[in-house]
């Protein structure tokens, strides 16, 4: 039998075996499969409008094709994370990207809003397995020191996915129709396959049962307030950032106006990925979390105040500043806390992530079908502010213990 894992001891993770120098970067084909999974992800938001009146849906119907995706993206993650751990990174990445190829050419060709409903949950499900498996093999390859800035650098091909997707989802909905935003992601899976073949596993651990390992991370202290803070991050972050273009929409803009608007949101991302490497070179990482998390609550406070063009741009490039500091430092920290576990880890980080963007999507519903954006923001940003302390003081705890 294989004697029981040590809750927080720090553990040798499959690159700590490896010899000879190691990358500070990912792959091409990784941060190219990242970017496919985020431009999947984030192109639902300017198109609900449109999908609702193409289907004959209320807005709140509409949600529950992003509400679903989300969920099946996130309670889909540890089973990611632990079959990753045992059979490697690289193989269920390939399995994750043929498995949406299929399933995402099923969303396009969708008559109904049930049968779309289904096929973004099985969407969401394959794209699951991309970004945070890409996470872990990041953390598997590259070394501790450089470790936060190769995150970031995959961060950068998540955000061009997501300014991507969200700048022409909108124009692209209102001129040839949606079923083209949700044909374009399975198209880029396939090349994902292309630029991935040959790509070698870094070497596994000893393998761990799924229950095992799933029930050892879930013992952990540290884990578990990991999984906490992000679930919320996801419910404030991801799941109201989709409601962002229907406010907008509500005060009589297009889809356009209102995708263009939001795209601000990756491309702060992009800008404020950049800075991550020097910052981390001069401040530690409580600071650098608190700077990203002062983004979050004067974001979501300023279009709690007036929803207009300028207070959405306003709270996009807010947000994306957070995304890049604050959520990246979170990966980080989950990377470090089990490395024997390391897949697992992340899966469950994703998992928490993603079920969070799912209830916050589903729980603003009824405030957005009812145009009440003043209170719905207004809370977000009150949330968002015990996020941010919870964090800091969690992190400077954690670097302080033993």
């Amino acid at each position: 039998m294989t004697p029981p894992l040590p809750r927080s001891a720090p553990q040798p993770g499959p690159a700590d075996h490896d010899a000879g120098p190691r990358p500070i970067r990912p792959p091409a084909g990784v941060a190219l499969a990242s970017f496919t999974s985020s431009f999947d992800r984030f192109a639902v938001s300017p198109l609900l409008v449109v999908l609702a009146t193409d289907l004959g849906a209320s807005l709140a119907q509409a949600l529950a094709v992003a509400g679903v995706y989300f969920l099946a993206y996130g309670f889909t993650q540890p089973v990611w994370g632990t079959l990753s751990d045992r059979f490697g990174r690289m193989r269920l990445m390939r399995v994750a990207l043929l498995g949406a190829a299929v399933t995402g050419i099923l969303s396009a060709l969708a008559p109904n809003l049930a049968l779309l409903i289904m096929a973004r949950a099985l969407t969401g499900v394959f794209f699951g397995g991309i970004i945070p498996t890409a996470i872990t093999y990041i953390g598997d390859t590259v070394p501790g020191p450089h470790r936060h800035g190769a995150l970031a650098d995959n961060m950068s091909a998540v955000a061009v996915g997501t300014a991507l997707a969200t700048a022409a989802a909108g124009f692209i909905g209102e001129t040839v129709g949606w079923r083209l935003m949700f044909a374009i992601p399975p198209v880029l899976a396939l090349f994902c396959l292309l630029a991935l073949r040959g790509r070698p596993d870094p070497g596994l651990a000893e393998p761990t049962g799924l229950w095992r390992a799933i029930t050892t991370a879930l013992s952990d202290r540290w884990m578990l307030l990991i999984m906490v803070l992000v679930f919320t991050e996801g419910a404030v972050v991801l799941g109201i950032l989709t409601l962002l273009a229907p406010a907008l929409q509500d005060q009589g803009l297009d889809a356009t106006t209102a995708g263009l608007a939001v795209a601000s949101y990756g491309l702060s991302t992009l800008v404020s990925s950049r800075l991550v490497r020097p910052l981390a070179r001069r401040l530690s990482r409580p600071v650098i979390m608190a700077l990203g998390g002062a983004g979050l609550v004067a974001g979501y406070a300023a279009v709690a105040v007036h929803v207009s063009v300028g207070t959405v741009v306003t709270a996009a490039l807010l947000l994306g500043w957070t995304w890049a500091l604050l959520h990246t430092s979170l990966q980080a920290w989950a990377t470090e806390v089990l490395p024997a576990l390391r897949g697992t880890a992340v899966a469950l980080f994703a998992a928490s992530l993603f079920a969070g963007s799912a209830v916050g999507t589903l729980a603003a519903g009824p405030f957005a079908d009812a145009g009440q954006w003043s209170g719905l923001f207004g809370v977000t940003a009150s949330v968002a502010a015990v996020l941010v302390v919870a964090a800091v003081t969690g992190r400077r705890a954690h670097l302080r213990s033993p």
